[in-house]
Protein backbone atom coordinates (compact mmCIF):
# COMPACT_ATOMS: atom_id res chain seq x y z
CA UNK A 1 0.00 0.00 0.00
CA UNK A 2 1.26 3.47 -0.88
CA UNK A 3 2.11 5.66 2.17
CA UNK A 4 -0.56 8.25 1.31
CA UNK A 5 -3.21 5.55 0.90
CA UNK A 6 -2.16 3.93 4.17
CA UNK A 7 -2.34 7.26 6.03
CA UNK A 8 -5.77 8.04 4.58
CA UNK A 9 -7.09 4.61 5.54
CA UNK A 10 -5.75 5.05 9.09
CA UNK A 11 -7.44 8.46 9.25
CA UNK A 12 -10.77 6.94 8.20
CA UNK A 13 -10.50 4.11 10.72
CA UNK A 14 -9.94 6.66 13.48
CA UNK A 15 -13.14 8.56 12.66
CA UNK A 16 -16.78 7.94 13.37
CA UNK A 17 -17.80 5.28 10.78
CA UNK A 18 -20.46 7.34 9.03
CA UNK A 19 -18.27 10.45 8.87
CA UNK A 20 -15.46 8.29 7.48
CA UNK A 21 -17.79 6.91 4.83
CA UNK A 22 -18.93 10.37 3.80
CA UNK A 23 -15.34 11.65 3.65
CA UNK A 24 -14.25 8.78 1.41
CA UNK A 25 -17.11 9.44 -1.01
CA UNK A 26 -16.38 13.19 -1.08
CA UNK A 27 -12.70 12.44 -1.71
CA UNK A 28 -13.57 10.30 -4.73
CA UNK A 29 -15.99 12.96 -5.97
CA UNK A 30 -13.15 15.49 -6.00
CA UNK A 31 -11.12 13.29 -8.31
CA UNK A 32 -8.64 12.12 -5.68
CA UNK A 33 -9.23 8.42 -6.18
CA UNK A 34 -7.43 5.87 -8.36
CA UNK A 35 -6.65 6.50 -12.01
CA UNK A 36 -7.72 4.16 -14.77
CA UNK A 37 -6.65 0.62 -13.85
CA UNK A 38 -4.79 -1.59 -16.32
CA UNK A 39 -7.02 -3.76 -18.51
CA UNK A 40 -8.19 -6.96 -16.87
CA UNK A 41 -6.90 -10.32 -18.03
CA UNK A 42 -9.44 -11.71 -20.55
CA UNK A 43 -9.65 -14.86 -18.41
CA UNK A 44 -11.56 -12.85 -15.81
CA UNK A 45 -14.34 -11.77 -18.18
CA UNK A 46 -17.96 -12.89 -17.80
CA UNK A 47 -20.64 -12.62 -20.51
CA UNK A 48 -24.07 -12.26 -18.93
CA UNK A 49 -27.39 -10.77 -20.05
CA UNK A 50 -25.76 -9.66 -23.30
CA UNK A 51 -23.22 -7.63 -21.35
CA UNK A 52 -19.52 -8.12 -20.79
CA UNK A 53 -18.18 -7.86 -17.26
CA UNK A 54 -14.42 -7.34 -17.36
CA UNK A 55 -14.17 -9.26 -14.10
CA UNK A 56 -16.76 -10.85 -11.78
CA UNK A 57 -16.10 -8.68 -8.71
CA UNK A 58 -18.62 -5.95 -7.95
CA UNK A 59 -19.12 -3.27 -5.32
CA UNK A 60 -22.31 -3.93 -3.36
CA UNK A 61 -25.00 -1.32 -2.75
CA UNK A 62 -24.66 0.97 0.24
CA UNK A 63 -21.41 2.76 -0.53
CA UNK A 64 -22.38 5.12 -3.34
CA UNK A 65 -25.92 5.78 -2.17
CA UNK A 66 -26.58 8.72 -4.50
CA UNK A 67 -24.83 7.64 -7.71
CA UNK A 68 -22.22 10.31 -7.08
CA UNK A 69 -19.05 8.34 -7.82
CA UNK A 70 -19.80 5.17 -9.84
CA UNK A 71 -16.95 5.77 -12.26
CA UNK A 72 -14.46 6.53 -9.50
CA UNK A 73 -15.47 3.22 -7.90
CA UNK A 74 -15.02 1.41 -11.21
CA UNK A 75 -11.49 2.82 -11.35
CA UNK A 76 -10.69 0.80 -8.22
CA UNK A 77 -10.86 -2.19 -10.55
CA UNK A 78 -14.38 -3.47 -10.01
CA UNK A 79 -16.14 -5.17 -12.90
CA UNK A 80 -19.38 -3.46 -11.87
CA UNK A 81 -20.73 -1.23 -9.11
CA UNK A 82 -24.20 -1.03 -7.59
CA UNK A 83 -25.38 2.43 -6.56
CA UNK A 84 -28.11 3.10 -4.03
CA UNK A 85 -30.39 2.09 -2.43
CA UNK A 86 -32.40 4.74 -4.18
CA UNK A 87 -35.96 5.66 -3.18
CA UNK A 88 -38.44 7.76 -5.19
CA UNK A 89 -38.35 10.63 -2.69
CA UNK A 90 -35.36 11.80 -0.66
CA UNK A 91 -35.26 10.52 2.91
CA UNK A 92 -32.92 11.13 5.84
CA UNK A 93 -32.81 7.55 7.10
CA UNK A 94 -32.72 6.48 10.72
CA UNK A 95 -31.35 8.43 13.68
CA UNK A 96 -27.63 8.36 14.41
CA UNK A 97 -25.56 6.53 15.42
CA UNK A 98 -26.51 4.04 12.71
CA UNK A 99 -23.21 2.60 11.46
CA UNK A 100 -20.95 0.48 13.65
CA UNK A 101 -17.57 -1.16 13.07
CA UNK A 102 -16.82 -4.59 14.51
CA UNK A 103 -13.07 -4.80 13.72
CA UNK A 104 -12.45 -7.87 15.89
CA UNK A 105 -15.00 -9.70 13.76
CA UNK A 106 -14.23 -8.19 10.34
CA UNK A 107 -17.82 -6.99 10.30
CA UNK A 108 -20.10 -3.96 10.09
CA UNK A 109 -23.58 -3.33 11.48
CA UNK A 110 -25.73 -0.67 9.85
CA UNK A 111 -29.21 0.62 10.42
CA UNK A 112 -28.89 3.48 7.96
CA UNK A 113 -32.50 3.26 6.82
CA UNK A 114 -31.85 3.85 3.12
CA UNK A 115 -30.80 7.48 3.55
CA UNK A 116 -30.43 9.00 0.08
CA UNK A 117 -31.13 12.09 -2.01
CA UNK A 118 -33.89 10.45 -4.01
CA UNK A 119 -34.63 9.35 -7.54
CA UNK A 120 -34.37 12.72 -9.30
CA UNK A 121 -30.82 13.34 -8.09
CA UNK A 122 -29.79 9.81 -9.10
CA UNK A 123 -31.47 10.23 -12.49
CA UNK A 124 -29.63 13.48 -13.13
CA UNK A 125 -26.27 11.88 -12.42
CA UNK A 126 -26.83 8.57 -14.17
CA UNK A 127 -28.38 10.11 -17.28
CA UNK A 128 -25.43 12.47 -17.76
CA UNK A 129 -22.57 9.99 -17.32
CA UNK A 130 -21.06 8.42 -20.46
CA UNK A 131 -21.83 4.71 -20.48
CA UNK A 132 -18.61 3.07 -21.60
CA UNK A 133 -19.20 -0.60 -20.91
CA UNK A 134 -15.55 -1.43 -21.47
CA UNK A 135 -14.80 0.51 -18.25
CA UNK A 136 -17.33 -1.42 -16.17
CA UNK A 137 -21.07 -1.63 -15.60
CA UNK A 138 -23.39 0.20 -13.20
CA UNK A 139 -26.39 -1.29 -11.41
CA UNK A 140 -29.05 0.65 -9.51
CA UNK A 141 -30.48 -0.65 -6.23
CA UNK A 142 -34.16 0.31 -5.95
CA UNK A 143 -36.17 0.54 -2.71
CA UNK A 144 -39.48 1.83 -1.39
CA UNK A 145 -39.72 4.96 0.74
CA UNK A 146 -40.03 4.30 4.44
CA UNK A 147 -43.45 5.99 4.62
CA UNK A 148 -44.92 4.15 1.64
CA UNK A 149 -47.72 1.76 2.70
CA UNK A 150 -46.82 -1.81 1.84
CA UNK A 151 -49.84 -2.10 -0.47
CA UNK A 152 -48.39 0.71 -2.61
CA UNK A 153 -44.76 -0.42 -2.54
CA UNK A 154 -44.95 -1.80 -6.08
CA UNK A 155 -45.69 1.74 -7.31
CA UNK A 156 -42.40 2.96 -5.81
CA UNK A 157 -40.40 0.24 -7.56
CA UNK A 158 -42.23 0.74 -10.85
CA UNK A 159 -41.56 4.49 -10.81
CA UNK A 160 -37.87 3.93 -10.07
CA UNK A 161 -37.49 1.34 -12.81
CA UNK A 162 -39.21 3.52 -15.40
CA UNK A 163 -37.02 6.54 -14.59
CA UNK A 164 -33.65 4.88 -13.93
CA UNK A 165 -33.85 1.74 -16.05
CA UNK A 166 -32.78 3.39 -19.31
CA UNK A 167 -29.68 4.88 -17.64
CA UNK A 168 -28.03 1.90 -15.95
CA UNK A 169 -26.91 -1.58 -16.91
CA UNK A 170 -28.78 -3.57 -14.25
CA UNK A 171 -31.71 -2.98 -11.91
CA UNK A 172 -31.81 -4.61 -8.47
CA UNK A 173 -35.04 -4.71 -6.48
CA UNK A 174 -34.07 -4.30 -2.83
CA UNK A 175 -36.67 -6.47 -1.10
CA UNK A 176 -34.57 -7.35 1.90
CA UNK A 177 -33.16 -4.36 3.77
CA UNK A 178 -33.82 -4.99 7.48
CA UNK A 179 -33.75 -1.27 8.27
CA UNK A 180 -37.03 -0.14 6.68
CA UNK A 181 -40.12 -1.39 8.51
CA UNK A 182 -42.18 -3.80 6.42
CA UNK A 183 -39.85 -3.86 3.43
CA UNK A 184 -38.87 -7.50 3.89
CA UNK A 185 -42.53 -8.48 3.52
CA UNK A 186 -42.07 -7.86 -0.20
CA UNK A 187 -40.38 -11.26 -0.39
CA UNK A 188 -43.77 -12.88 0.32
CA UNK A 189 -44.99 -14.61 -2.88
CA UNK A 190 -48.04 -12.46 -3.66
CA UNK A 191 -46.28 -9.19 -2.90
CA UNK A 192 -43.16 -10.25 -4.82
CA UNK A 193 -45.20 -11.18 -7.88
CA UNK A 194 -46.96 -7.82 -7.68
CA UNK A 195 -43.70 -5.88 -7.56
CA UNK A 196 -42.19 -7.76 -10.51
CA UNK A 197 -45.38 -7.39 -12.56
CA UNK A 198 -45.65 -3.64 -11.94
CA UNK A 199 -41.96 -3.03 -12.64
CA UNK A 200 -42.00 -4.93 -15.92
CA UNK A 201 -45.15 -3.12 -17.04
CA UNK A 202 -43.63 0.27 -16.19
CA UNK A 203 -40.34 -0.13 -18.01
CA UNK A 204 -40.19 1.35 -21.53
CA UNK A 205 -40.52 -1.37 -24.18
CA UNK A 206 -37.22 -0.32 -25.79
CA UNK A 207 -35.37 -0.89 -22.51
CA UNK A 208 -33.92 -4.33 -21.88
CA UNK A 209 -32.22 -3.64 -18.54
CA UNK A 210 -31.94 -6.95 -16.63
CA UNK A 211 -34.09 -7.12 -13.50
CA UNK A 212 -32.71 -8.78 -10.37
CA UNK A 213 -34.06 -9.17 -6.84
CA UNK A 214 -31.93 -8.98 -3.69
CA UNK A 215 -33.03 -11.38 -0.97
CA UNK A 216 -32.44 -11.76 2.76
CA UNK A 217 -30.16 -14.30 4.43
CA UNK A 218 -32.80 -14.74 7.15
CA UNK A 219 -35.34 -16.57 4.96
CA UNK A 220 -36.45 -20.10 5.77
CA UNK A 221 -35.95 -22.91 3.26
CA UNK A 222 -39.65 -22.76 2.40
CA UNK A 223 -39.47 -19.02 1.76
CA UNK A 224 -36.40 -19.45 -0.46
CA UNK A 225 -38.13 -22.28 -2.31
CA UNK A 226 -41.06 -19.99 -3.10
CA UNK A 227 -38.77 -17.24 -4.40
CA UNK A 228 -36.88 -19.73 -6.58
CA UNK A 229 -40.19 -20.83 -8.15
CA UNK A 230 -41.30 -17.24 -8.76
CA UNK A 231 -37.96 -16.37 -10.37
CA UNK A 232 -38.67 -18.72 -13.28
CA UNK A 233 -42.41 -18.20 -13.69
CA UNK A 234 -43.22 -17.58 -17.33
CA UNK A 235 -45.28 -14.44 -16.78
CA UNK A 236 -43.08 -12.90 -14.06
CA UNK A 237 -39.50 -14.01 -14.59
CA UNK A 238 -36.51 -12.49 -12.89
CA UNK A 239 -33.24 -12.09 -14.77
CA UNK A 240 -31.20 -12.79 -11.65
CA UNK A 241 -31.00 -12.98 -7.87
CA UNK A 242 -28.63 -11.15 -5.54
CA UNK A 243 -27.95 -13.37 -2.51
CA UNK A 244 -27.78 -11.93 0.18
CA UNK A 245 -28.47 -8.70 2.07
CA UNK A 246 -27.41 -8.08 5.68
CA UNK A 247 -28.65 -10.27 8.54
CA UNK A 248 -30.44 -9.42 11.77
CA UNK A 249 -29.05 -12.53 13.49
CA UNK A 250 -26.02 -12.28 15.79
CA UNK A 251 -23.67 -15.29 15.85
CA UNK A 252 -22.38 -16.23 19.30
CA UNK A 253 -18.85 -15.87 17.94
CA UNK A 254 -19.02 -12.06 17.76
CA UNK A 255 -16.42 -10.38 19.98
CA UNK A 256 -16.71 -6.64 19.26
CA UNK A 257 -18.33 -4.32 21.82
CA UNK A 258 -20.80 -3.14 19.16
CA UNK A 259 -22.11 -6.68 18.51
CA UNK A 260 -25.53 -5.90 20.03
CA UNK A 261 -26.06 -2.74 17.98
CA UNK A 262 -29.36 -2.81 16.07
CA UNK A 263 -29.34 -3.21 12.31
CA UNK A 264 -28.04 -5.49 9.59
CA UNK A 265 -24.78 -7.37 10.10
CA UNK A 266 -22.39 -7.79 7.17
CA UNK A 267 -18.83 -8.96 6.63
CA UNK A 268 -17.05 -12.12 7.77
CA UNK A 269 -19.78 -13.42 10.13
CA UNK A 270 -22.21 -13.51 7.19
CA UNK A 271 -19.95 -15.72 5.07
CA UNK A 272 -21.26 -19.13 6.09
CA UNK A 273 -24.93 -18.20 5.71
CA UNK A 274 -24.34 -16.45 2.37
CA UNK A 275 -22.72 -19.64 1.08
CA UNK A 276 -25.63 -21.74 2.37
CA UNK A 277 -28.14 -19.55 0.53
CA UNK A 278 -26.04 -19.72 -2.63
CA UNK A 279 -25.93 -23.52 -2.48
CA UNK A 280 -29.69 -23.67 -1.94
CA UNK A 281 -30.55 -21.34 -4.81
CA UNK A 282 -27.92 -22.65 -7.23
CA UNK A 283 -29.20 -26.21 -6.75
CA UNK A 284 -32.57 -25.01 -8.08
CA UNK A 285 -31.67 -22.24 -10.52
CA UNK A 286 -28.19 -22.83 -11.96
CA UNK A 287 -28.35 -22.54 -15.72
CA UNK A 288 -31.73 -20.80 -15.54
CA UNK A 289 -31.36 -17.69 -13.35
CA UNK A 290 -27.90 -16.18 -12.72
CA UNK A 291 -26.97 -15.52 -9.10
CA UNK A 292 -24.84 -12.71 -7.68
CA UNK A 293 -23.34 -13.84 -4.37
CA UNK A 294 -22.72 -11.30 -1.59
CA UNK A 295 -21.69 -11.65 2.04
CA UNK A 296 -18.36 -12.23 3.74
CA UNK A 297 -16.21 -12.11 0.62
CA UNK A 298 -12.69 -10.91 1.44
CA UNK A 299 -10.22 -13.18 -0.41
CA UNK A 300 -9.72 -14.66 -3.85
CA UNK A 301 -10.48 -18.06 -2.33
CA UNK A 302 -13.88 -16.68 -1.28
CA UNK A 303 -14.49 -15.43 -4.81
CA UNK A 304 -13.55 -18.71 -6.45
CA UNK A 305 -15.59 -20.72 -3.94
CA UNK A 306 -18.71 -18.70 -4.81
CA UNK A 307 -18.10 -19.04 -8.54
CA UNK A 308 -17.57 -22.79 -8.31
CA UNK A 309 -20.73 -23.09 -6.21
CA UNK A 310 -22.82 -21.50 -8.97
CA UNK A 311 -22.55 -17.72 -8.66
CA UNK A 312 -21.97 -15.88 -11.93
CA UNK A 313 -20.79 -12.71 -10.16
CA UNK A 314 -19.86 -11.66 -6.63
CA UNK A 315 -20.05 -8.43 -4.65
CA UNK A 316 -18.34 -7.08 -1.55
CA UNK A 317 -18.30 -3.95 0.57
CA UNK A 318 -17.35 -4.62 4.21
CA UNK A 319 -13.91 -6.00 3.33
CA UNK A 320 -13.23 -2.91 1.22
CA UNK A 321 -13.97 -0.63 4.18
CA UNK A 322 -11.26 -2.38 6.22
CA UNK A 323 -8.64 -2.96 3.52
CA UNK A 324 -9.08 -0.04 1.11
CA UNK A 325 -8.96 0.07 -2.71
CA UNK A 326 -5.81 -2.07 -2.93
CA UNK A 327 -8.06 -5.04 -2.15
CA UNK A 328 -9.51 -5.24 -5.66
CA UNK A 329 -6.31 -5.60 -7.77
CA UNK A 330 -5.05 -8.04 -5.13
CA UNK A 331 -8.20 -10.13 -5.41
CA UNK A 332 -7.96 -10.27 -9.19
CA UNK A 333 -4.29 -11.23 -9.23
CA UNK A 334 -4.82 -13.89 -6.57
CA UNK A 335 -7.92 -15.20 -8.37
CA UNK A 336 -5.95 -15.69 -11.57
CA UNK A 337 -3.25 -17.53 -9.63
CA UNK A 338 -5.79 -19.81 -7.96
CA UNK A 339 -7.43 -20.55 -11.28
CA UNK A 340 -4.09 -21.53 -12.79
CA UNK A 341 -3.37 -23.80 -9.82
CA UNK A 342 -6.70 -25.56 -10.29
CA UNK A 343 -6.41 -25.80 -14.06
CA UNK A 344 -9.30 -23.39 -14.71
CA UNK A 345 -8.80 -21.43 -17.92
CA UNK A 346 -11.37 -18.71 -17.31
CA UNK A 347 -13.95 -17.43 -14.86
CA UNK A 348 -16.64 -18.70 -17.21
CA UNK A 349 -15.24 -22.21 -16.74
CA UNK A 350 -15.21 -21.75 -12.96
CA UNK A 351 -18.88 -20.81 -12.72
CA UNK A 352 -20.78 -23.85 -11.48
CA UNK A 353 -17.74 -26.15 -11.64
CA UNK A 354 -18.68 -27.89 -8.38
CA UNK A 355 -22.27 -28.43 -9.56
CA UNK A 356 -21.13 -29.91 -12.84
CA UNK A 357 -18.65 -32.17 -11.05
CA UNK A 358 -21.35 -33.42 -8.67
CA UNK A 359 -23.67 -34.16 -11.58
CA UNK A 360 -21.02 -36.05 -13.58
Amino acid sequence: MKPVESMFLSLLHGMDPEKAHDLSVRTLARGLGPGLPPPDDPALAVELWGRRFNNPIGLAAGYDKNALVPDACLRMGFGFVEVGGITPLPQPGNERPRLFRLPEDGAIINRMGLNNEGMIVAYDRLSRRPRWQDRGLVAANLAMNADTPIEHAADDYATLAAVLGPHCDLLVLNLSSPNTQGLRRLQEPDLLRGVIRRVRAAMPTRVTTPLLAKISPDLTDAEMEAIARIAVEADNPLDGLVCVNTTTTRPDSLKSPAREAPGGLSGAPLKARALEVLHFMAARLFGRVPIVSVGGIATAQDVLERLRAGASLVQLYSALSYTGPRLIPTLKADLLALMREQGIASVSDAIGADLRAAAA
